[in-house]
């Protein structure tokens, strides 16, 4: 029921975050499902890497993107689709790929096609997920559930699949 109730809202058009936290809301509320048993089932080092990747993104687009660091970026000419990607590409390795795109945003409004831009973010973001461990964080939700079942694999093990 809960399930179908996210569906037709979603469908709807009601906003994604707001749909799961009412249906979310409401599934504690009825009782059906003990709370206890809801907590416990919730993975909360992750839901804190979580909160503090998008502090640390926060934090990045107030201190450090200024004027200076915004003209920089122009000079970069990230107008050029490959420019573009290679740069979405590298940065999503090194903070993931959602905090990526969040950090590439307000580069993204300033170019001459910010459409075709958003397109060329979001291919090369998914992409580039996949090269390696740090690419995003469903590759480290992977990993560390495989090492806890004993499954060890190492950043040179994914890179050697992921990269091609």
């Amino acid at each position: 029921m809960a399930t179908s109730l996210v569906v037709a809202l979603f469908f709807a058009g009601q906003p994604p975050a707001k749909v799961a936290i009412i249906v979310g809301g409401l599934l504690l509320l009825t009782r059906r499902v003990r709370s206890e048993r809801v907590y416990a089932e919730i993975d909360w080092s992750l839901l804190l890497m979580f909160a503090g990747l998008f502090v640390i993104v926060a934090g990045i687009e107030h201190s450090l993107l200024n004027g200076d660091v915004i003209a920089a970026a122009d000079r970069l000419h990230l107008d050029r689709l490959p420019v573009l990607s290679a740069l979405t590409a590298i940065l999503a390795n090194l903070v993931s790929n959602v905090p990526a795109v969040l950090m590439l945003r307000p580069f993204i409004g300033s170019l001459p096609d910010p459409e075709r831009a958003w397109l060329t973010v979001a291919m090369a973001s998914t992409f580039a997920g996949n090269l390696t461990v740090l690419g995003s964080i469903a590759n480290l939700i992977v990993v560390q559930r495989a090492a806890a079942s004993g499954v060890v694999i190492g950043l040179w093990d994914y890179c050697r699949i992921g990269m091609p």
